[in-house]
């Protein structure tokens, strides 16, 4: 299994749990619920692939449906949907950390072997790991994340330039890879908690 897939995974995995996290939080029905964890899920994929001319992965492969009905399963039979104040608990923040990062990986890989250039890869992993919380936040009626919390879409930018110095300094690789993985997990813990944001105009 390639970096790549492994991300896609990881991310699809967590963005569904986030993604379902929020549909509860925001008492959408079942249709809702699914409507908001596939979007989560997939919606920063597809824009990926579509950008870099590709087939979007749902679209040839069963593997990711399988996984997001498999998450929302296991979500039920936990019962994360029981738990108040779903958004400041530590499953959504851990599991939409997880997404980001792994997202915001999957863009910048895929920027690179598509040869985009800096602006490319940047704006790529932007929006894969940003795209699906995006659409969701407006399907649902949210103002979404991206423009209003705890530096949520710096993380993916600052990932980036990390993926496009490591290329550059030294090679990307799954040791790599997972190193940064972790920095960028870190990173968005650290900046949550300590409720980092970017500056605002008064």
């Amino acid at each position: 299994m390639t970096a790549l897939e492994i991300a896609d995974i990881v991310g699809i995995i967590s963005f569904a749990i986030s993604g379902f996290l929020i549909a509860v939080h925001m008492k959408l029905d079942i249709l809702g619920i699914f409507i908001s964890a596939f979007l989560t899920a997939f919606g920063g994929g597809m824009i990926r692939d579509v950008i870099a001319n590709k087939t979007p992965y749902i679209f040839t492969n069963n593997l990711p449906i399988l996984l997001v009905l498999g998450t929302l399963v296991l979500a039920v039979i936990f019962k994360l949907h029981k738990i108040p104040d779903l958004e400041g608990k530590t499953a959504f923040v851990i599991t939409d950390t997880i997404g980001l990062a792994s997202f915001a990986i999957s863009g910048a890989l895929i920027a690179m072997k598509a040869d985009f250039n800096f602006i490319g890869i940047v704006l790529l992993s932007l929006l894969t790991a940003i795209g699906g919380g995006t659409l969701r936040d407006v399907v649902i009626n949210r103002i979404p994340a991206v423009l209003i919390s705890d530096f949520y879409g710096a993380i993916a930018i600052i990932i980036s330039f990390v993926i496009i110095a490591t290329d550059y300094f030294y090679e990307i690789n799954k040791v790599t890879l997972l190193a940064i993985f972790i920095f960028g997990i870190v990173l968005r813990l650290v900046a949550y908690y300590r409720k980092w944001h970017l500056p605002t105009l008064s």
